[in-house]
């Protein structure tokens, strides 16, 4: 069973552990004569990676990548790329303690129930360094979105952390790169630094809520009934470690709406169809729609803390657990930039699958 890959005609493959000597990605499927080369991913490994702000894991991990197949003279051919991380400021001894324990709310004991053998080294495949092979896949899919779709923009940024959300009546984009948390609201990033700040003493940690949107998609991208966009795109954020939820468009808010509310009126614009709004977030039917594409999803708290909490032992035991070693307190900080390279791994993939199936056989309107 491939159920480490992802993707249909796009198809990448992770592999690798928290505390291994390497992690990385094979990529399949990327168009030959794509401009890429290593610093080209590096730029966005460089927003993932973690030590950056005292919010994050002080683990210090420089996260180069290194490009072992598939381009030649700075363009891609068409063969698999293999891409390497490799690891470099593990502490393994961190974990001894919790070697025979199960973490609450980790993967701990569902790995263990399921293989009978687990890699509790910082949770193996489990954790969320695992991340940092999509981001650079994801930059493999980005380049290749430039040739083809030029003019598409992903931006990822969060909405929510534990209980706060931002204000979005002073959503500013140009906050987003500003602030560690990644926030469109200046003034939502000086209060949540108190709150984490709060919690990163206390030994606990927190959730969040990221969005992450496309913008410039072309219309027809995604297939009914089982191909749908909205379907694979939920797919592959629900599959980043520590997700709990994914809404397109209003999502769960879309429930509360009347139908004459929640339709997205259409008018005819100079250059096509105009939408008066973007309750569907810009997927109608599994298909897009030429709107800006909206994914929204929930990062559960991290599970490794410093606050005591009841468990078991392998044996059946019960005890009381305390993780140290080095973690986040906001694992959704990181998620933002895993979760803009999800949306171009899918879109890319979609886009492909596109071309495949339709060409430019697509309806005309005006």
């Amino acid at each position: 069973m491939s159920l480490n890959s992802f993707g249909h005609l796009f198809r990448v493959t992770t592999w690798g552990e928290s505390h291994g000597p390497a992690l990385g990605a094979v990529i399949d499927g990327c168009p030959p004569g794509v401009a890429i080369d290593e610093s080209a991913l590096q730029q966005w490994l460089d927003r993932r990676k973690p030590g950056q702000s005292k919010y994050t894991t002080q683990r210090r991990e420089a996260d180069e990548v290194e490009i072992l197949s598939g381009v030649f003279e700075g363009k891609t051919t068409g063969t698999p790329i293999q891409l390497m991380i490799r690891n470099t400021d593990q502490r393994s001894k961190d974990y001894g303690d919790i070697a025979e324990k199960f973490r609450p709310g980790h993967a701990d004991i569902t790995y263990w129930q399921k293989y009978g053998i687990r890699d509790y080294r910082g949770g193996g495949r489990s954790s969320a360094r695992e991340t940092a092979a999509r981001v650079a896949a994801g930059g493999v899919a980005r380049a290749a979105l430039d040739a083809l779709a030029p003019g598409l923009s992903i931006t990822g940024y969060m909405v929510q952390m534990g209980p706060h959300q931002i204000d979005r009546s002073r959503f500013d984009v140009a906050e987003i790169e500003q602030n560690p948390f990644w926030v469109p609201d200046a003034q939502a990033a000086e209060d949540w630094a108190g709150y984490l700040d709060g919690l990163r003493k206390s030994g606990d940690s927190t959730g969040a809520v990221i969005e992450v949107t496309a913008k410039g998609a072309p219309p027809g991208l995604g297939a009914p009934v089982y191909g749908k966009l909205d379907t694979d795109l939920a797919a592959a954020m629900m599959s980043i470690n520590a997700v709990k939820g994914v809404e397109i468009g209003d999502g769960m808010a879309a429930a509360a709406l009347t139908g004459s509310a929640n339709a997205d009126e259409i008018t005819m614009g100079p250059d096509g169809p105009v939408y008066n709004s973007n309750h569907a977030g810009g997927i109608l039917g599994g298909i897009s729609t030429g709107q800006e594409i909206v994914v929204r999803f929930a990062v559960k708290p991290t599970s490794s803390i410093l606050t005591p909490r009841k468990t078991i032992t392998k044996t059946g035991e019960e005890t009381e657990i305390v993780t140290k070693g080095r973690h986040d307190p906001c694992v959704g900080i990181r998620a933002v930039p895993v979760g803009e390279a999800m949306m171009a791994c899918v879109l890319l993939d979609h886009l492909l699958l596109h071309r495949g199936q339709v060409g430019g056989a697509g309806g005309k309107i005006g």
